[in-house]
């Protein structure tokens, strides 16, 4: 990863610490630099008909745990995300993990919003 160590123009009222640094990240491969969470793994459904989505949690032996639907991406993770805090369940480890079902949850709504199909990456 390249560094950059100079203040970036469109920062005009902040301070920067002393070690700032930019970070010019690489591209991600989606099969290459993957890793599994071994927590749980979602699947994402747009229901139509109840202007929905559903995010089913499933286990490695490919059982769905249970269901947490509702109509905003916010909304649903942070359901999601306080069950699992308040029973000490171990769904999301990886931080990845975690902005990935953000990013789905959000293409889900829009999908939604804007009456296209969806489909999960």
């Amino acid at each position: 990863m390249d560094t950059i160590k100079h203040k970036p123009e469109w920062i005009k009222d902040k301070k920067v610490a002393e070690d700032f640094e930019i970070f010019e990240v690489p591209k991600w491969d989606d099969y290459k630099d993957f890793k599994t969470d071994l927590g749980c793994y979602v699947l994402i459904k747009v229901y139509r008909d109840r202007h929905e989505i559903g995010v089913a949690i499933c286990n490695y032996e490919h059982i769905i745990l249970k269901e947490f639907r509702g109509r905003r991406a916010q909304d649903i993770y942070n359901a999601i995300f306080k069950y699992a805090t308040d029973n000490k369940l171990k769904w999301f480890n990886n931080l990845d993990h975690a902005a990935y079902l953000g990013k789905e949850l959000k293409k889900a709504e829009v999908c939604l919003s804007l009456g296209s199909d969806y489909y999960q990456e």
